[in-house]
């Protein structure tokens, strides 16, 4: 059979890949064995998580940055993080990359029926495309549970509480609203979070910003502004991000214009300050 336009271009360009990924392996075998590198050597699943948790928000930089030459570097750091716990994990007769990768293309084949089951509805929207994949997801844990012999999971069991708070919070809104318990409009959740700002309000004047009451009524808001986010499409870590780049803009800005006038913060006071931010938000 003859290749089709691009084939022989992609197939040259899979065994490369592949190559380079089997260098990567290779190369964290060295790294961990009695030769290898006493740091790394030393590494356990445990002390691993910071450099994960680091290296995701450093390929997320880069992603918002639009920085294409960082972006190839840090998914190369990305990749190397989940190669050296396969790594561990293999030598504690766990699994081995090779096993993580196997998943991985096994699932994606499993959540795609409309792409490689013959039988599967091929002409999906992307929301149903959406909905299909969160019902295959359910049925695949549900049967994993079967077969374990758990007790049947509830709704949000899954989420787990290790994850940042705001994207837990999306992913608990998220889980409630797709078995029905959902605000049915945004306006419906915006006033939820105008609701919570009034009980805070109260809390501060009852007793005080520090107060456990305070505490909870703040985090209530926050959750409120998560679904609010929810509703809207936004995904609000990125969202928080991108204010608090503006922010850093901003108040560089201003930094700047108070040393041009040879003056030092203290020197200002707050309404001169606010005049430079207002200069500030104009050209940022």
């Amino acid at each position: 059979m003859s290749d089709s336009p691009g084939t022989t271009g992609t197939r040259s360009d899979s065994r490369h890949s592949g190559e380079q990924f089997q260098r990567l392996v290779d190369l964290m075998r060295a790294l961990r064995s009695e030769a290898g590198c006493a740091w790394d050597k030393q590494q356990t699943l445990l002390t691993l998580r910071p450099f994960v948790l680091e290296e995701t928000y450093e390929l997320l930089d880069a992603l918002d940055r639009g920085d294409h030459d960082a972006l190839k570097h840090e998914l190369g750091d990305f990749l190397f993080e989940a190669v050296f716990l396969a790594r561990i994990c293999e030598e504690e007769g766990r699994f081995s990359i090779a096993d993580s990768i196997a998943s991985i293309a096994e699932k994606l084949i499993r959540r795609h029926p409309h792409i490689f089951d013959p039988d599967g509805q091929a002409s999906l929207t992307p929301q149903q495309v959406k909905q299909q994949w969160e019902e295959i997801k359910a049925q695949e844990r549900k049967d994993a549970r079967k077969d374990a012999g758990e007790p049947e999971k509830t709704v949000l069991s899954g989420v787990p509480r290790s994850m940042p708070s705001l994207l837990r919070a999306y992913e608990l809104g998220t889980r409630a609203a797709q078995v029905g318990f959902d605000w049915v409009k945004t306006d419906d959740v915006i006033d939820k979070a105008e609701e919570e700002i009034r009980e805070l309000r109260d809390a501060v004047a009852a007793g005080g910003g520090k107060s456990r009451e305070a505490e909870e009524e703040f985090g209530d808001l926050l959750f409120s502004l998560v679904n609010v986010a929810r509703k809207l499409g936004i995904e609000p870590e990125a969202a928080l991000r991108v204010a608090n780049d503006k922010f850093h803009r901003r108040f560089d800005d201003l930094e700047r214009q108070v040393i041009a006038g040879g003056r030092t913060f203290r020197d200002l006071t707050l309404d001169q300050l606010e005049a430079h931010w207002r200069i500030a938000k104009s050209r940022t």
